[in-house]
């Protein structure tokens, strides 16, 4: 696309791209890597030298940013928004920003840099590459806040379902809140770092006010970090009192066990006494016998029960 410096742009064909002269204005090159065109576009002609192409078609990196002669490369990281990915699963997008010439490149569709397409087809999009920069962070930055805000409401949520003793469903989506922020905050704290270099170490491609964007950029970062802090926090508060309401549980039911079994217990003996196969047991030849062992048995049981609650233990 061809900016017109007046919030909007217009797409190019191959050949206008290939013609095109930095005095034509601010050219934005957009790259698929799964493009085979593309990467080859980006390895023969984009004219960036290999070191800033190979960052550029790099598989996996985190968020930095660096200078290369007249450029500026930055890689920054955002939310997973595609169809059937979770949000921990973070995409990239790589630039090469320079004052007359944008280069983008990304493995999987970014939807950040699809809303600054959008706004460019509506007069509405950045006049600069400084601009460009700010108005993708800003993007990036309000999917990452919708991200965190999101896990904050789970982990919130659990505190009503743990009233409904559903623990399992909780361990399940504690387990995965907790993962998503620990992935998301994995690549914050990079990107904050980058971006605060950028705006520190300004090359000349930003203006003063764009970099003071940016810096802002960094502080929402930064909030964004100390969210997730916050709620990993209340996600682990949340894990120790599920750990502790199971482990009241089960010590309840080994409680319910023993008395159970301690009330038996005496009962058993005498059963077992009795049913022994020798001669010379009382009640053997007396048809009453299963009556006054029954009784007996009966009036042991009441003891102990008795006794028991007298004790409080049940």
């Amino acid at each position: 696309m061809l900016f017109d410096g007046k919030g909007g742009a217009r797409d190019l064909s191959a050949e206008e791209v290939d013609g095109w002269a930095e005095s034509d204005g601010l050219l934005w090159l957009d790259i698929d890597q799964n493009n085979e065109r593309g990467r080859d576009w980006l390895v023969r002609r984009s004219e960036l030298g290999e070191n800033i192409t190979s960052i550029l078609l790099t598989a996996e990196t985190r968020p930095r940013s660096l200078a290369e002669s007249d450029s500026l490369v930055v890689i920054l990281r955002g939310i997973n928004m595609n169809p059937g990915a979770v949000p921990d699963d973070m995409v990239s997008v790589r630039m090469s920003l320079q004052k007359g010439r944008i280069i983008t490149s990304w493995r999987r569709n970014v939807a950040s840099i699809n809303d600054i397409g959008v706004a460019l087809a509506a007069g509405k999009g950045p006049k600069t590459t400084g601009e460009f920069l700010v108005s993708l962070t800003t993007f990036l930055s309000l999917r990452i806040e919708s991200a965190i805000e999101n896990i904050e409401e789970q982990i919130e949520a659990l505190g009503d379902e743990m009233a409904e003793g559903n623990v399992e469903d909780i361990r399940l989506t504690l387990g995965v809140a907790r993962r998503q922020s620990a992935a998301i905050r994995r690549y914050l704290s990079p990107q904050r770092e980058a971006l605060d270099r950028i705006a520190r170490d300004n090359i000349g491609i930003l203006l003063d006010s764009e970099a003071f964007d940016l810096r802002e950029e960094a502080n929402h970062l930064t909030r964004h970090i100390e969210d997730l802090d916050l709620a990993r926090e209340h996600a682990l508060v949340t894990q120790e009192e599920l750990m502790n309401r199971i482990a009241h549980e089960q010590n309840q039911r080994m409680y319910v066990l023993s008395v159970v079994a301690a009330i038996f217990l005496p009962l058993t003996f005498v059963t077992g006494v009795l049913g022994m196969n020798v001669a010379g047991l009382p009640g053997t030849v007396n048809p009453n016998g299963f009556l006054y062992s029954a009784l007996s048995m009966g009036l042991c049981l009441v003891g102990l029960v008795g006794y028991f609650r007298w004790r409080k233990w049940l």
